[in-house]
């Protein structure tokens, strides 16, 4: 899976899965570029700022990328956001950010990436799904909203630039050990008052792996999606969930 010279998009790749994707990538000798609104790394050449709810924001990064290179090889629109809560206890505000920040996001970027990848005939491109794709969960209506509907946007995206030897997958994880899940496991405290412990136990309790995930663990199957190891691999969606989803 040498991704040698080819030049790559990773939305939100300054922490989590995102970051665990740059690294593996760049290990295996691609220039990947990371689109994100805070830089994890001093000094990096590779780093654009960039408010990827804003589509503006997001067709200047991608243009920069491709004017300097010509091509663009490949994307992991992997950014996003978590929120606890049903329907009643969902802010107007809330609702709107983070349909913004997971959903229209990933549209913009399909929008600003598509027509290159489509000139030169070639592309592959990862969305970030979860299993939340696949089922509901409680306490998680906005959330898994937009999870469900990036499924749908895989596998329609997938049929419509099939012929432009264009592939586009979904990764769908579970558990996994990033802010994301610190971030939710706060807003169960919050909620709950049960002790930080116990809701990672039952977090872990959930998997028939029974243990949470690491980012790289995730990291290594959006590599294998976007490589032409996977070359006959579109529209699928790829749980990552440590059996969750098989219950």
């Amino acid at each position: 899976m040498q991704q040698e010279g080819k030049i790559v998009i990773v939305t939100g790749a300054s922490s989590g899965i995102g970051q665990a994707t740059k690294i593996k990538l760049r290990e295996k000798g691609a220039l990947v570029y990371n689109l994100d609104l805070f830089n994890d790394e001093a000094n990096d050449e590779f780093y654009i700022h960039c408010d990827v709810s804003d589509f503006e924001s997001v067709k200047q990064s991608v243009d920069q990328i491709f004017n300097k290179h010509q091509k663009l090889d490949l994307l992991f629109a992997n950014a996003g956001i978590h929120l606890v809560g049903n329907i009643e206890e969902t802010k107007i505000e809330d609702f709107e950010h983070v349909l913004s920040v997971n959903l229209k996001s990933v549209f913009y970027t399909l929008k600003a990436v598509l027509p290159y990848m489509r000139n030169q005939s070639k592309g592959s491109i990862v969305l970030m799904g979860s299993d939340q794709s696949f089922v509901g969960k409680g306490k998680s209506a906005v959330y898994g909203l937009t999870k469900g509907a990036i499924g749908q946007l895989t596998k329609s995206t997938a049929i419509d630039y099939a012929e432009h030897n264009i592939r586009v997958n979904c990764i769908c994880p579970g558990t996994i050990e990033t802010p994301l899940l610190y971030n939710a496991v706060e807003g169960f405290i919050k909620r709950t008052n049960l002790e930080k412990d116990t809701i990672l136990d039952s977090l872990k309790k959930a998997q028939p792996i029974n243990r949470i995930a690491q980012p790289y663990e995730v990291a290594n199957v959006v590599c294998f999606l976007l490589s032409d190891d996977a070359s006959f691999v579109t529209g699928s969606l790829y749980s990552v969930d440590g059996g969750y989803t098989c219950q």
